[in-house]
């Protein structure tokens, strides 16, 4: 939410929101003509941002159950997206990028922090508990995050933080700040 500059009115989303805590600050961003939405698979992590949104009085939040891959929302109803180290748990990270292109309008805006690997990650650490809960196992190499992220037709990707290479089990990885948007109908 560090570099989100939410505004007045725009709705935007929380991709693995957990206890919802970004998605209530960018409520309050947006403001009550804005909507701020929070996406997870935790049945539990969604019950606490519910009951908390609800004790705060927020009207303008909403919080959906689902898979990165297949964000039940309509095409191009977002001004923002947000993400902190959660697109390297899915599977298909194209899906992923594939979907946040789709729900953004034209202009819309990304900002997302996720991790790297300066290698291939190798398949032993794929499914491992530890390595999972580091948020490194499904890291994929900092070229192949950018091909993506081209792939799918987002523009503009700046690097707005990026930390050191560090060892996690055999390999290197790094954590980034990304942001970009999707181009306009026009196709800039």
């Amino acid at each position: 939410i560090r570099y989100a500059e939410a505004r007045l009115g725009e709705w935007t989303l929380d991709l693995g929101s957990g206890r919802g805590q970004d998605v209530l600050r960018l409520a309050e961003a947006v403001g009550p003509n804005g909507r701020s939405y929070g996406l997870d698979v935790s049945d539990g992590m969604l019950d606490k941002s519910r009951r908390t949104a609800a004790k705060l009085g927020l009207r303008n939040v909403e919080f959906l159950k689902s898979e990165l891959e297949r964000i039940p929302l309509p095409n191009a109803c977002l001004d923002l997206v947000l993400s902190n180290c959660t697109i390297n748990h899915a599977a298909d990270k194209t899906a992923v990028w594939r979907e946040i292109h789709r729900v953004l309008k034209p202009k819309g805006r990304f900002v997302v922090s996720d991790i790297y690997a300066l290698e291939d990650v190798p398949e032993l650490y794929r499914n491992d508990p530890v390595a999972v809960s580091e948020c490194w196992a499904g890291a994929v190499r900092r070229d192949v995050y950018f091909a993506t992220l081209a792939s799918v037709g987002l523009i503009d990707v700046t690097v707005l933080e990026e930390s050191a290479p560090y060892d996690k089990g055999q390999i290197r990885v790094a954590s980034f700040t990304l942001a970009g948007r999707k181009p306009c109908c026009c196709g800039g």
